[in-house]
């Protein structure tokens, strides 16, 4: 899927890292949560509340999972699952566009 049809989309931008990723919510009709967004090359370290699976769309990365001593790549097309009330560390080799699906 390309695109998603019929949502809510907040105006302001989450902005994190100094500008470094940067994404928008959205809720669709059904009430589902979710974040579209952009991350350039850096080394991150994200948190999360909820589970979340991070749907990519272009882009690499290298992602450690709070842990683990594994590194992983990712690449556009793939995806990830990341526990609630966790981290992971991300290295953003080529810029990344995602998704991210809450719960």
């Amino acid at each position: 899927m390309s695109q998603f049809e019929n949502v809510t989309v907040t105006k302001t931008a989450n902005v994190y890292f100094d500008g470094k990723c940067v994404s928008h919510n959205i809720v669709l009709a059904d009430g589902t949560a979710k974040s579209v967004g952009v991350i350039l090359p850096a080394s991150l370290t994200f948190t999360t509340g909820a589970p979340e699976i991070m749907e990519l769309l272009e882009g690499e990365c290298a992602v450690r999972l709070a842990g683990s001593d594994e590194t992983v790549t990712f690449r556009g097309g793939e995806s990830f699952s990341v526990p609630g009330d966790s981290s992971f560390d991300i290295e953003v080799r080529e810029t990344l566009h995602y998704v991210c699906h809450f719960g």
